[in-house]
Order: structure tokens, then C-alpha cells, then sequence
């Protein structure tokens, strides 16, 4: 009924909440093979303590956190997660001290609704205890049918009491690869897992942001994906033809190549990452560093840099087990210790840094005139000349104004004399949001000649 070896499949790490999974009978667990797989392929020698336990998650619990006996809807649950089919409350999962920590909440699905934040940590599901328990254990607790309620108790930070919830599962959509263009032509790609089809989705993001001076690639809150996505990804970077380096046991440790791809990412490139960028991100992350592929922004990355290996069953359980830990290509550890980044940034200001700067890195030879603190939202922006001015030279990029991490405004132009002119947004100002306005230098005077440079000012909206 059972076989020792069946498909073989080679992962990172990610777990979302999907579709209630089944627990397998521990009476037809293929028990043998599982002790004699992890004998063989397991990172680390295991104790005979372990080895000897009665069942499969028992042995299981005794390994790392990223092993795991999983039924055939557990597993069916898992690869969702990685392919972003889900049904669920939308959050990514670690496990933690007092229960289960979460990692990251999806956008609009039913805990970002609930106020469910990164950081939490889930610590009971009705009345039932998660202290000690493993995300796959919590898995059938937290998740279930579409249009079903769910009880959390959680541990905030900075709050002294527990807070309590009731959240509503729904079918969550979210695609592995969201991009737009941001202000100053700087392109932004959110990778948001290694999936099966991130490269095709990631290179059709690059072919719609055509003209990008820049590029800016988010994995912030990516826990992870596939081991060949990541080696299809690396390849969209120029110059990086290798993707990382696994050591397995009794195995010389092997480098393996990133896969080459025609569409490339062009110009600077900024890499986010954070406290939440786990495995097959971090296995990007430290690779670009090496390379000097990309510069990172924003925290130490989470610190998982093991692989699992998939053994199937003919009951259609499986056998998710530690394999290898991977490295940089030049052999810089991940495991425990994470990536750092290049430039250090507060928590949710990695992308406004990095697109700050990057636009400075545009505009370096321009003038930089004193910044505007807290503004009003309806600023008017007068720019007073020294000489008299051709006011007919103006065109609609004589002057940009660009939302930090985000888009740009558009503005028109009143002329108020031969020296005055003023730049007025047409709609009004974020409030909270830090702009950048930018004059080019193709104003010109009475006698034809245009500014010796451009130049540029911060703007910060009350």
C-alpha cells in the first residue's frame, strides 16, 4: 500500500492559512519509511530517542520547526499557500514561544480587516492553547470553510491585555507579482512568493514598466517559495549567474546556477527586505548582496536558510523534512543569522528611503534649496527668478513634483510677473506624505538663456 520513494519535491519554506486540513490515521502511517528517509536525508543525525517515537509528527516534532508529517489536505493546504490559493483569514505563519506569531497579513483578506498585524502572536483559537504547538498543529484550528467564524485570542505588543476577535474566513486572491511605476520613471516590483509561475509573472512585470530608470523589488514579508523560482528570479538581475550554494548531508557542497533570463531588470536596482523575508527570499537577498547585484534596504532578514525535500506516500501523505541549508554562492551563512542590509532603515520606511534616493541619484548634479516642513495639503509652490523670464519655454515636465514611495503629482503653472511663476498641484497634497519637488533646467530668460542647473527641495505635508 505504501512506497518508500515517491516524487520528490525541493522547497522553501511558507505556510498560509487555507482549507481545513484532515489528520492521518497514525495507525496507517508509513511509519518505517519515514524513519529510514530522515536516516538518510535528514541535515543532521537524529537521536534514536526521536527515531523511535510511535508516529510521524511525534518523530517530526523532534526535528526543526520546517520538518513536518503532513496529511493529503495538509499538503494540498501548503501548496496553495505558496501558489496563493487560499481560503482562510490571510495571514503567514511562524512559530513562536507563547504561540504562533504572525508573520505577515495580506492585504484586505479578513485579518488585515480584523486589525491583525504583523508581530502578533496568536496564542489561542476558542479556548484551545497554541503555546507550544507548531504551525501545522494550529493550521487545522485557525482555518476552515469559506463563510465560517474563528476565535482568536492574541499577544500584542505595547498592550498590556490580551485581545480578543472574531474573524469571518473568506477566499483570498493575491497574486505572486504586483509592479507599477513610481514617480521619476522608478519602477516597483513586489514579489510576494517563489511560486511556479513568478518568473513568467515577474518578466511581464518588467516588460510593463518599459522606460524604468530604475528598479525597486520588494520581498519584504515573503516567507518563501519554490527553490527553482528562486534561481529563475536571480536571473532576471544582470551579471548574476549563480543563485546560491547547498550543502546536504554527506555531500560536497554544490553552487547552483541562477536560469538566464532574455527580459532584465535595467538601471539601479533597491532590494527591500525585513524581519519577515524568510528562505527563498533571503536566498535572493544574500546572493544579490554578494554579487553587488542590488543595494539593500531595510531590516535583518528573518534567518531560515534551510531547504526541505518533499516525500509523498500512497495514501497521499508526505513528509516534509530538512535536506540542506543553503549559503551564498561564495559560501555566507543565512541559517540563525539572516541578511543584513546594506542601508538600515526604520520599520515601513524601507521603500520611501529607497526611492528617495534613488531619485537623488537621478537629480546629483541639481541644486539642493532648503526643505518646506508641514505644509498645508493645498501648498501652492512660488518660485521666485533673479532675472526676467521667458515664461513661454514652460512645458508640462519643466517642473515634477513626486510623492516619496509613490507617484507623481500632476501640477500646472501660473505665471504672477516676468520674474514669479507659481507650481500648483491639481489635486491636493497626502497629508503625512513626504514629496520632492524638482524644477529642470530648460526655464529660460529674456535673452535665451537657460538655468546653469536644476534644482530640488523636500516637502513634508501636516
Amino acid at each position: 500500500m505504501l512506497r518508500n520513494h515517491i516524487q520528490r519535491f525541493i522547497m522553501l519554506f511558507v505556510i498560509l492559512l487555507v482549507m481545513l486540513p484532515l489528520t492521518t490515521s497514525a495507525a496507517t502511517e508509513p511509519i518505517d519509511e519515514i524513519r529510514q528517509l530522515i536516516k538518510d536525508y535528514y541535515v543532521d543525525d537524529v537521536p534514536a530517542s526521536v527515531l523511535s517515537r510511535s508516529t510521524g509528527k511525534e518523530i517530526t516534532n523532534g526535528l526543526d520547526p520546517h520538518s513536518a508529517y503532513m496529511s493529503k489536505q495538509e499538503y494540498e493546504a501548503f501548496i496553495n499557500g505558496i501558489e496563493q490559493r487560499i481560503v482562510g483569514i490571510g495571514v503567514v505563519l511562524e512559530e513562536s514561544v507563547n504561540g504562533i506569531k504572525v508573520i505577515s497579513v495580506i492585504k484586505d483578506g479578513p485579518a488585515f480587516k480584523a486589525g491583525i498585524v504583523p508581530g502578533d502572536v496568536i496564542t489561542h483559537v476558542g479556548g484551545n492553547s497554541l503555546k507550544g504547538q507548531s504551525v501545522q498543529a494550529a493550521v487545522p484550528l485557525i482555518s476552515g470553510k469559506e463563510n465560517t467564524d474563528v476565535s482568536l485570542t492574541i499577544e500584542r505588543e505595547k498592550t498590556e491585555k490580551p485581545v480578543k476577535m472574531t474573524i469571518r474566513r473568506a477566499e483570498i486572491h493575491l497574486p505572486t507579482v504586483e509592479s507599477e511605476m513610481l514617480g521619476g520613471n522608478i519602477g516597483y516590483i513586489r514579489l510576494n512568493s517563489f511560486a511556479t509561475d513568478s518568473a513568467r509573472d515577474m518578466e511581464d512585470a518588467i516588460r510593463s514598466l518599459k522606460g524604468a530608470e530604475g528598479f525597486i523589488v520588494d520581498i519584504r514579508n515573503n516567507g518563501g517559495g519554490y527553490i527553482t523560482a528562486a534561481q529563475e528570479i536571480a536571473g532576471f538581475f544582470p551579471g548574476v549567474e549563480q543563485a546560491f550554494q547547498l550543502r546536504e548531508k554527506n555531500k560536497k557542497p554544490a553552487i547552483y546556477p541562477s536560469v538566464n533570463q532574455k527580459q532584465k531588470i535595467t538601471g539601479p536596482v533597491s532590494l527591500l527586505i525585513n524581519e519577515y523575508s524568510a528562505s527563498a527570499s533571503e536566498m535572493l537577498a544574500v546572493n544579490l548582496k554578494e554579487q553587488k547585484a542590488a543595494t539593500l534596504y531595510g531590516e535583518s532578514t528573518y534567518g531560515k536558510g534551510t531547504m526541505q525535500s518533499m516525500y509523498a506516500f500512497n495514501d497521499g501523505s508526505v513528509l516534509k523534512m530538512t535536506t540542506a541549508r543553503f549559503y551564498s554562492p561564495k559560501g555566507i551563512a543565512v541559517d540563525k543569522v539572516g541578511v543584513t542590509p546594506d542601508i538600515k532603515t526604520r520599520e515601513n520606511e524601507e521603500l520611501i528611503t529607497a526611492h528617495y534616493e534613488q531619485l537623488l541619484t537621478q537629480y546629483k548634479d541639481y541644486a539642493r534649496y532648503p526643505k518646506l516642513e508641514n505644509v498645508k495639503t493645498t501648498k501652492r509652490f512660488t518660485v521666485n527668478m533673479t532675472k526676467e523670464m521667458d515664461w513661454r519655454q514652460l512645458g508640462n515636465k519643466s517642473a515634477q513634483l513626486i510623492e516619496i514611495g509613490g507617484k507623481e503629482s500632476n501640477v500646472r503653472f501660473e505665471v504672477k510677473d516676468g520674474k514669479t511663476i507659481e507650481v500648483i498641484p491639481e489635486a491636493p497634497l497626502l497629508s503625512g506624505k513626504k514629496y520632492v519637488l524638482i524644477i529642470h533646467p530648460v526655464w529660460m530668460d529674456k535673452k535665451g538663456k537657460a538655468l546653469k542647473k536644476g534644482i530640488y527641495l523636500d516637502v513634508t505635508v501636516k
